[in-house]
């Protein structure tokens, strides 16, 4: 059996917004290639979890390590620079530029990472095609489905090879047989990848299928299992 390598530990993790303690010394320990839920009711600091995960927001005490860098020594432009090269994001809500096509959407990180354009509609395209939506290159947001739209957030996400995806309620606005398209989608991309992925959920079909499912309560995890 392969011995576990940690990707991401957390130790410690504080989060106040004004007057509100939010995350309240959360420690974590994910590993390549693990898929992990989270779960736990609306307030409970999933979010802002995943916003501090993936360096969308500071800290206020404890650290975050990706590895052997802890990203609360670097500074924003060299913050910026990792989360462009290390983490992927998905959300509920697509997050796709309307005047862009599909492809140019998948395109904009790699273009961030300073990929020249046709490297980086090669890779789209790659993706693109290995999602189903070959045939949709050209088709801006509004002339796709809210499954299309999704794994073209997926595609963008995946663009710049990161060591982790953060989703945020990835299949929230979708029918069911869509979300379960995509939830077979992230597991497809571990495998063929070795892809990590941290989803919040409220899904607890999505939930008992992941590796492992963290349930938050008041700003701490409560068990693990």
């Amino acid at each position: 059996m392969l011995k576990a390598e940690k990707l991401i530990t957390g130790k410690n993790i504080h989060k106040s917004f004004d007057d509100v303690h939010i995350l309240k010394g959360v420690d974590l320990q994910i590993e390549k290639a693990e898929i992990i839920s989270i779960t736990g009711s609306s307030g409970a600091g999933k979010t802002t979890l995943l916003q501090t995960l993936g360096t969308l927001t500071n800290v206020d005490q404890g650290e975050i390590f990706y590895e052997n860098t802890n990203i609360s020594e670097l500074k924003e432009k060299e913050l910026a620079r990792f989360r462009n090269q290390n983490i992927g994001f998905i959300f509920q809500f697509h997050h796709l530029l309307p005047e862009f096509t599909a492809l140019e959407n998948v395109c904009i990180p790699a273009f961030i990472a300073k990929t020249t354009k046709k490297e980086a509609e090669r890779a789209a395209k790659e993706l693109l095609n290995r999602l189903g939506l070959g045939h949709r290159l050209t088709h801006k947001p509004n002339e796709l489905s809210g499954g299309e739209q999704q794994r073209v957030a997926t595609a963008r996400a995946l663009i710049n090879s990161p060591k982790v995806i953060f989703a945020d309620e990835p299949s929230g606005n979708l029918d069911s047989k869509n979300a379960d398209e995509l939830h077979q989608l992230f597991f497809d991309l571990r495998e063929e990848f070795n892809q990590t992925f941290v989803i919040v959920t409220h899904d607890k079909a999505l939930a008992k299928i992941c590796d492992r499912s963290l349930y938050m309560n008041d700003g701490k995890f409560e068990d693990t299992h």
